[in-house]
Parts: C-alpha cells; sequence; structure tokens
C-alpha cells in the first residue's frame, strides 16, 4: 500500500495561508514540485505515493490522459493563494512515480502553466526524473525544447540481480544510451541516481555500479543506502527470511567506496549523499528544500512549505482530481510550524551539507557539544560552522543527536 500521511491540523477549504506565511513570501528561493504518481510497476522497496494502472483501474480522475488538467488546476490555485506578489521561480522538479510516462507534452503544458502564473528565473533549474526505460530519444528533444534543463535517471545498479531484488525493469545497457541522448538533446545537466545495500549486493557488485554510472560522465550522482520502509514488499520479504536484511558495516564500506571513486572522477559531495562536478551543477531544488527554502508541491500526496506552514495533498489521484474540479483545496492537513521546530529541521538538514551548520543555530546545549564533535573527528569547525568529515557523515544522525539532545 502506499504510504500513509502525517494527521496535522484542518487545512482550509480555500488553501489560504496565516499572514505570517505569506510576509515570508520572496524572502528565500522558491520553487515547484510537480509529483506524477504513476508507475508500470510498484518497485518493492518503494513506499512513495505511487499507483500502477491495475491500481487505478477506471476510476474518475485518476487517469494519466488528466493528469496535466488537475496540476494545472492547482498550479492556478496557488497563483490565487499567493496573490499578486512578484514571484518568479528558482526550480521546478518533476518526481514521482516516474513523470515520463506522461507524455512530452503535458510535462510541457504544466511547466507552461507554472512559467505563465508566475515566471521562471532567467536560470531556473527544471528537472525531470525519468526511468531509463521510459523515455526515448525524440521524447528528451522535446522536454529540453519546452524548457527542461535538467534530466535525473533512476539507475539505481548496473547489475542485473540487484535490479531484480529492487523489481526494477530497465536493462543496465541502456543507462549509457539515454544518457547520451540527454546530451544529444542539449541538456545542460544529467544526475544519475543509485541504491546501495540491497540484499545480495555484494561489494564487488557495488563497484561495478560505480563504475558503469562514472563512464556515463554524469554532472550529478546521487546514492542513497536502502532503506527498508515497513510496509513494504521488500520487507515483507525479509520479515519472511527470503532476503536478509541491510547490515550497517556492508553500508558504510560502500559510501566509502562511492565517495573516493566519485572524488577521484571529480564529482564532489556537496550533500552527505550528493555529489556534483561544481557548484553549478548541484541540484538547486534539493538545496532549497535542504535550506528552509519555500515551495509548493503539486499533485496527490505532494508536500509543501511556505513560511513555516507545511502542507500535503490528498493522496489518491481522483480524489485530488475532484477537489480541484470543486474548485476546492487539495490540501488534506497542515502544520504551522514554531520558531524552535523550525530551528530544530535547520539543523537536522543543514549539518548534512558540505557548505555546514552556522554554530549560531544551535542553542547552548548544542554548542557545548561541539568541541567533544571536533574530538572525535566527525566535525570540523571552519568559519563559524560545522561541516561533517568523512567519519562525520557515515554517523550524521548520531552528530545530529549530540547537537539536539
Amino acid at each position: 500500500m502506499p504510504s500513509s500521511l502525517p494527521a496535522g491540523d484542518p487545512a482550509p477549504p480555500d488553501g489560504s495561508l496565516p499572514e505570517s506565511a505569506l510576509a515570508e513570501v520572496g524572502q528565500r528561493p522558491f520553487g515547484f514540485y510537480v509529483h506524477v504518481p504513476f508507475c508500470t510497476v510498484r518497485c518493492g522497496y518503494c513506499d512513495f505515493n505511487t499507483y500502477t494502472a491495475a491500481e487505478l483501474g477506471d476510476q474518475p480522475g485518476a487517469s494519466r490522459a488528466t493528469y496535466a488538467e488537475a496540476a494545472i488546476a492547482e498550479i492556478r490555485q496557488a497563483r490565487r493563494v499567493l496573490g499578486d506578489r512578484d514571484l518568479a521561480v528558482d526550480t521546478v522538479f518533476f518526481g514521482g512515480g516516474t513523470p515520463t510516462l506522461l507524455p512530452a507534452a503535458d510535462l510541457a503544458a504544466v511547466l507552461a502553466a507554472i512559467a505563465a502564473e508566475f515566471g521562471l528565473s532567467r536560470d531556473a533549474e527544471v528537472t525531470t526524473e525519468a526511468n531509463p526505460d521510459s523515455v526515448a530519444a525524440w521524447d528528451l528533444e522535446a522536454l529540453r525544447e519546452s524548457g527542461f534543463t535538467r534530466v535525473s535517471f533512476g539507475m539505481q545498479s548496473a547489475v542485473d540481480h540487484v535490479l531484480h531484488t529492487l523489481d526494477r525493469t530497465h536493462d543496465p545497457l541502456r543507462v549509457p544510451a539515454v544518457v547520451e541522448w540527454s546530451r544529444a538533446a542539449g541538456f545542460d545537466e544529467v544526475s544519475l541516481d543509485l541504491i546501495y545495500g540491497t540484499p545480495g549486493e555484494s561489494l564487488d557488485d557495488w563497484a561495478t555500479s560505480l563504475e558503469v554510472a562514472l563512464a556515463c560522465h554524469p554532472d550529478h550522482l546521487s546514492a542513497y543506502s536502502l532503506i527498508v520502509e515497513p510496509g513494504t514488499a521488500l520487507a515483507r520479504r525479509i520479515s519472511r527470511g527470503e532476503l536478509p536484511m541491510t547490515d550497517d558495516d556492508d553500508l558504510a564500506d560502500k559510501y566509502l567506496l562511492a565517495d573516493q571513486q566519485l572524488a577521484e572522477a571529480g564529482l564532489k559531495w556537496y550533500e552527505v549523499s550528493n555529489w556534483s562536478r561544481d557548484e553549478a551543477t548541484r541540484c538547486r531544488h534539493n538545496e532549497l528544500y535542504w535550506t528552509g527554502g519555500h515551495w509548493w508541491g503539486v499533485g496527490p500526496g505532494a508536500h509543501s512549505h511556505v513560511g513555516g506552514v507545511r502542507w500535503w495533498n490528498v493522496k489518491h489521484p481522483a480524489a485530488y482530481a475532484d477537489r480541484l474540479a470543486a474548485a476546492t483545496s487539495p490540501a488534506a492537513a497542515r502544520e504551522v510550524l514554531d520558531a524552535e521546530t523550525r530551528r530544530v529541521e535547520r539543523v537536522l538538514l543543514e549539518i548534512r551539507l558540505r557548505d555546514g551548520l552556522p554554530v549560531l543555530t544551535l542553542d547552548a546545549h548544542g554548542r557545548a557539544a561541539v568541541a567533544d564533535l571536533v574530538a572525535r573527528d566527525l566535525v570540523e569547525l571552519a568559519a563559524e560552522r560545522l561541516v561533517l568529515t568523512r567519519e562525520g557523515r557515515l554517523l550524521a544522525d548520531a552528530v545530529v543527536r549530540d547537537l539536539l539532545r
């Protein structure tokens, strides 16, 4: 089953925001996340809000054919809620699910609606995720022509048995091809996503995936350790003893190998799980999340944050479309974050960045913990900012606990 949403507080039917939140609009970068909840198959490890055609059936409003129309209606609603403030969009990110299961023309229409309602910054970053088997060369050409600047491919692994365990359906030999097609289409940036720690994956398997990924010369690479989420098919297989549970030492070895190989290839870490060729090829949309920016999440189950108010949409595509057709906000619930919660979240996120966490963000207890963390070689202190060491990156959660408890 798709993941559940938190309870939260009731969201206003018209989607209105408190004046305190609106007062912050324009003070930080602003982006759009567009969630496309459709997948050809459900991967066993995934707990995102996604649906296959078999799950959706013929429910009104739940089809791919009508999705762009509903998304555009929410974008127009966002314009009404945020008023006439001058608010050019810095980043747009289409995620999922598999956005490229929609026709390129539909993705282009959603992007055009954002540009029409808000305007795009001159150097706006516009990303779509894609599976290697969900795009053709002409799709990439059409997306580039419509204003997309960046594409992120869900490669996950280059080893057949690892992909099979993850329920990924693409041929690993297709990855170099789609990267080449993206370059030919004129994309400014190409990113690859990898997962390490899949049950049955050896260190040599992981080294093979890194080698194949780096041979594609990506501008950006994300490498995430596999998290076994409760309620997923993978979790059930592990609980039945069909697959072994992930091992922390194995995950650490694979992270260190990735960091070494990526650094040797000229990719520098800028967030614990992300590497880029230079500052210009960092994912600016993700940086917006990590640094407390504002974004509007479009689509079923999408989350938004503006001025300390966080809300999330109803999950099912049919319920989402029904609300928008009735000129009602699709928000299921929301929460207004107090100053302390925002501070804690800043510590949680910014400590993971190479740019570091300002020491002034910490309370008295956190500042008192710094000397011990430095002595244990988990953080470095530079220009009044805390930066994780390599060892600290392996123990980032423990560092956060020491800073916050």
